[in-house]
């Protein structure tokens, strides 16, 4: 098989936040078609003891390990470089050594980047390398998204990293041989930005493993024989996850404990930050991190996305869909999700649209079982993840 350097800016594994769950798939489908040269970083010290998953699917690999507090310090000279702070963040000369001498070793001819910030070291490669890139979402987007919603300081530093992080996908895409988003939206949008055409521009979707996120007779619920739930997933230092529940549970939940006494709202997920943790209280419950999210899901009356600050797909919907729950999501939540507003997902935007729709499925087990069946029967027929992957390994090839 020919070989391939892949990389990405976390380790692929295990799939169970919304970069890793894209990285790994693409792993596991690009090991059945190349001898694999991974390289990625290593941000949780738990990470490390899943080497053993990642390798199997490897040639070869460089895991590296990346502080999170060092790498914001580092960002900085970001400053000073007149360049994006998330290059400075994931730069490491051993990375760069790394790749030079796999390059050189494996005779490497076809190069897959999983986000921008790793682009820095596929740049100076440009003849004899084919050079393909998923941004994933258009980050330099996020980051303005989060000027507008943040005060100063921050909104002048975020917004910066908006404008350099802009300049940065533009000169990358325009390098590269072809850029992959994660929906026709993200990448409709980007080629009207960059001006490229879809010639050089295009998407694949997200992904579910289906027969893993799978309703089970026999799974134990998590939740009090007499509580009525509802629940949140999602990694909780994330800031746009902190945006959500927090909003939820100062706009929503008043409304709801007068229209619909006795729910208690989950935010399940782990690393929870202080603003989450502080939301604590009699019906709002935080897990921190849970072996097993599936439970969570099954057993819950509904799932919420109420996200504000959002790029692409959420892997958060597509798995409680999967699980035939139903799902209440705000329309950024929903962006990139094929999926039919009422029929197989419900759109919510203001707590009184949230509140009526819980409402509603609390009082119709019928309806909350029709709308969670239809939604795992669309997951099931649209998002598998060899279909997905399809356009990614026709542009390798």
């Amino acid at each position: 098989m020919e070989h391939l350097l892949f990389l990405v800016h976390r380790i692929p594994y295990p799939p169970n936040k919304g970069d890793k769950i894209r990285s790994y798939h693409m792993l596991r489908e690009l090991s059945r078609h190349y001898r694999v040269h991974l390289g990625a970083f290593v941000d949780d010290g738990e990470d490390w003891r899943y080497q053993e998953n990642v390798a199997r699917h490897c040639a070869s690999s460089c895991l590296l390990p990346l502080s999170p507090a060092r790498a914001r310090l580092r960002s900085l000279q970001g400053l000073l470089r007149v360049q994006p702070l998330s290059l400075p963040y994931y730069y490491d000369r051993r990375m760069r050594d790394w790749v030079e001498e796999t390059l050189a070793r494996a005779s490497v001819r076809k190069i897959l980047v999983y986000s921008s910030s790793m682009a820095q070291y596929a740049e100076q490669w440009t003849s004899g390398v084919k050079r393909i890139i998923d941004f994933v979402d258009i980050d330099s987007d996020k980051w303005a998204q989060y000027a507008r919603a943040c005060a100063w300081p921050k909104k002048a530093v975020y917004a910066r990293e908006a404008r350099r992080l802009l300049a940065y996908e533009r000169a990358i895409a325009a390098g590269f041989d072809y850029s992959f988003f994660v929906s026709e939206k993200e990448a409709s949008l980007f080629r009207e930005l960059s001006g490229l055409g879809q010639d050089r521009v295009g998407f694949f979707d997200n992904g579910v493993d289906t027969s893993y996120f799978c309703p089970q007779a026999d799974r134990a619920s998590p939740y009090g024989s007499d509580e009525q739930a509802i629940v949140f997933t999602g990694a909780m230092d994330y800031w746009a996850n902190v945006d959500a529940v927090s909003w939820f549970v100062e706009q929503v939940m008043p409304m709801l404990r007068r229209s619909c006494p006795g729910l208690v709202f989950y935010i399940v997920g782990a690393r929870p930050a202080e603003q989450v943790r502080r939301l604590t209280c009699r019906d709002v419950v935080v897990t921190g991190r849970v072996a097993d999210v599936r439970p969570y899901l099954q057993h819950a009356r509904a799932v919420v996305a109420p996200l504000r600050i959002a790029r692409g797909v959420q892997n958060k919907v597509l798995e409680a869909m999967a699980m035939a729950r139903p799902v209440l999501a705000s329309a950024q939540a929903l962006e990139g999700i094929r999926a039919r507003p009422g029929e197989e997902i419900l759109r919510a935007d203001t707590p009184q649209a949230y509140v009526t729709h819980l409402c509603e499925l609390l009082a119709s087990s019928t309806r909350a079982q029709a709308l969670g069946h239809r939604a795992r029967e669309r997951v099931v027929h649209d998002y598998a993840w060899q279909p997905c992957l399809r356009a990614l390994l026709e542009k390798l090839d």
